[in-house]
């Protein structure tokens, strides 16, 4: 039983592969992820890890531990707070802030922080519980 308060969270560290793969798939190129030139010259001095990518973190969580398997998205708000390097350590985390009773859907905050507990995303996910 899904209850408020519940939490759960997952941890990866962006690699150069990871942002040039989801380039690929995604088709966002911009040189800000790619090109460590170009990034040398804007105010964040380096390469960015696309935030969509980030992102995928927030549904790996929700799809794998909490709500778990069969869970579907019906909404997620996101707030870019903080760049993401390559090479930095995400743990996003989703914890469980509203149920309905009156049907199986359930309400997340969602954080995203750097290695340095620096909030790099935060928003709010609306699901549908299948399971």
């Amino acid at each position: 039983m899904i209850k408020i308060g519940d939490s759960a969270s997952i941890t990866k560290t962006f690699s150069d592969a990871d942002v040039r793969k989801f380039a690929e798939i995604s088709g966002d190129k911009n040189p800000i992820h790619l090109d460590e030139a170009y990034a040398e010259k804007t105010q964040f001095k380096r390469r960015l890890v696309h935030g969509m990518l980030v992102t995928g973190l927030i549904s790996a969580v929700l799809g794998t531990e909490l709500p778990g398997k069969g869970s579907i998205y019906l909404s997620q708000s996101l707030k870019f707070c903080a760049p993401v390097f390559i090479g930095d350590t995400i743990t996003a985390t989703v914890t469980v802030i509203k149920v309905r009773e009156d049907k199986p859907i359930i309400t997340l905050e969602t954080l995203c922080k750097n290695q340095d507990e620096r909030v790099a995303i935060e928003g709010e996910a609306v699901l549908l519980v299948t399971e």
